[in-house]
């Protein structure tokens, strides 16, 4: 019983991820009283409420993001149009849900993802946005995910992408997040269809990229060498079919316009945070002596409001 109820403690730690160029990780599952400072320089958080909510479900969503009347945010709407705008083959006539709040950070500060209604997102992790949103070109941002019932996720990048042209007043390259929502989408096949838990398959994007940020591969054969070493390495099997998507996409990432020297940085600090978060959860359940202490410094971190988020 004990592990059963760590497993889902667990699975609430593992909602947040954080990219940085430095060391220093935080996981929160509200707003942060820091974010309520207005920044003078970067603006204030955009928040983008889906377009399908009804006028009970995006009160219930406001409150998930901390979002109140006396809150200074700029709030907007994500409609079947913008996703069509910012998803390649998008369906303008999509039903959306969810919703993100998106606080401008400066540069260099990384990124914070949180997914705030977990319950709520059933595919999509914060491993997985953060994977796509550097794809995508977004470095600098605490990120704050929610919907009102049960959703893949898939729609709340839409939003981020408008939040962050929103706030910086730059477009976003089509190319990068044209691939940035193919990586998201294989990203949740290998967990939906392929049977590998959500973190390991973020491990492996995370790796392979990696790997292709350092060794700056010239052909797909290079690449594919480099994806094959990482699923022999992570002892994932694959299809036939699923290790080919996996390879083509790693190709697409590779010839993106991309500063991989900045950008391997920032991946050995998220490669890092999985595996911490996978080495904990496994050394926990394997013993009962360290239960109840990691229940007691999982609340006692709230507590604390996760200080030390960068060095």
């Amino acid at each position: 019983m004990k592990k059963q109820i760590f497993a889902v403690v667990a699975a609430m730690c593992l909602t947040t991820a954080i990219v940085a160029p430095t060391t220093s990780y935080a996981s929160t599952n509200s707003s942060q009283a820091s974010d309520d400072v207005v920044n003078e320089k970067l603006g204030v958080p955009i928040v983008v409420y889906g377009g399908s909510l009804s006028a009970s479900e995006k009160e219930t969503v406001k409150k998930s993001l901390g979002v109140t009347s006396n809150s200074d945010v700029e709030e907007i709407t994500i409609t079947g149009a913008d996703i069509a705008k910012y998803i390649e083959n998008g369906n303008s006539s999509a039903r959306i849900y969810s919703s993100a709040k998106s606080t401008p950070k400066d540069a260099g500060s990384g990124l914070v993802i949180s997914i705030v209604t977990p319950d709520n997102i059933t595919e999509v992790t914060s491993d997985m946005y953060t994977n796509a949103m550097l794809t995508a070109g977004i470095e600098d941002a605490t990120v704050e995910v929610a919907a009102p019932k049960k959703v893949t996720g898939h729609s709340a990048l839409a939003g981020i992408y408008k939040a962050y042209e929103v706030t910086t007043g730059k477009k976003l390259d089509k190319d990068r997040t044209d691939v940035a929502n193919q990586e998201l989408s294989v990203a949740t096949d290998l967990a939906q269809n392929s049977g590998i838990d959500e973190e390991k398959v973020s491990q492996l994007l995370t790796d392979i990229k990696k790997q292709i940020a350092e060794q700056k591969p010239a052909t797909k054969e290079d690449v594919e060498k480099i994806v094959d070493e990482q699923l022999k390495k992570l002892e994932i099997n694959l299809s036939d079919q699923d290790r080919q998507l996996l390879i083509d996409l790693m190709d697409k990432i590779s010839k993106l316009d991309i500063d991989f020297s900045k950008w391997s940085t920032q991946l050995d600090d998220l490669s890092g945070n999985i595996k911490d978060q996978l080495n904990k959860i496994n050394d926990d359940i394997k013993s009962d002596s360290g239960f109840w202490a990691s229940v007691k410094n999982f609340f006692q971190k709230i507590m604390d409001g996760i200080s030390s988020i960068f060095s």
